[in-house]
């Protein structure tokens, strides 16, 4: 067989394979497509990996049998701001996430700063709040004239007494010197 055969049979033998190759390529494009639907099916008959996802899931923690008052209070000490909560009070169930508003208004010409310390009536009360977020974590700052609204996430915890019925949440802001973080 001369050299110019050879390379014919050879390149006759490789189209083949190559349309072979294309042939299962394509056939397991197509089975990977069709394994979504083949997979629910199989799922649905065996009754595994149900994807029924109630369209409510409750709070298991949250203890609806009772419901606590949570009175709001603001204070300041110093500053010239106006800070009051939008709420005076609200009703909660221990466990249940509650998020409450204060507001806090610079009334004077100049940029004031300020720390807030909570409080709680009765004060052994504290122990069983949990905040998630609060304005009282850090410095708040305020231009002059500005108005911020500052979220409160908060937990009443399942175990607090049962003759508890309200809770006073009580913020002070107290004013720092302007660029002068407390330590």
């Amino acid at each position: 067989m001369s050299p110019q055969g050879v390379n014919i049979q050879v390149l006759a033998a490789n189209r083949e394979v190559f349309w072979k190759l294309v042939v299962v390529a394509i056939a397991m494009f197509g089975f990977g497509f069709a394994m979504a639907p083949i997979y629910k099916r199989i799922c649905e008959t065996a009754g595994i990996n149900k994807r029924d996802v109630p369209a409510v899931i409750a709070n298991t923690q949250m203890d609806a049998t009772r419901t606590l008052t949570i009175e709001l209070d603001a204070n300041t000490r110093g500053l010239p701001w106006e800070f009051r909560p939008l709420q005076k009070s609200i009703q909660a169930h221990p466990g249940e996430l509650v998020q409450v508003m204060y507001e806090a208004r610079n009334s004077s010409s100049a940029r004031t700063m300020g720390q807030a310390i909570a409080s709680y009536g009765p004060q052994f009360a504290g122990q069983y709040v949990r905040k998630l977020e609060c304005f009282c974590f850090s410095t708040q700052q305020l231009e002059p004239y500005q108005t911020r609204q500052m979220p409160v996430q908060l937990v009443i915890a399942r175990d607090l007494p049962a003759d508890i019925t309200v809770i006073t949440l009580s913020y002070t802001f107290f004013q720092l010197p302007v660029g002068k973080e407390p330590g």
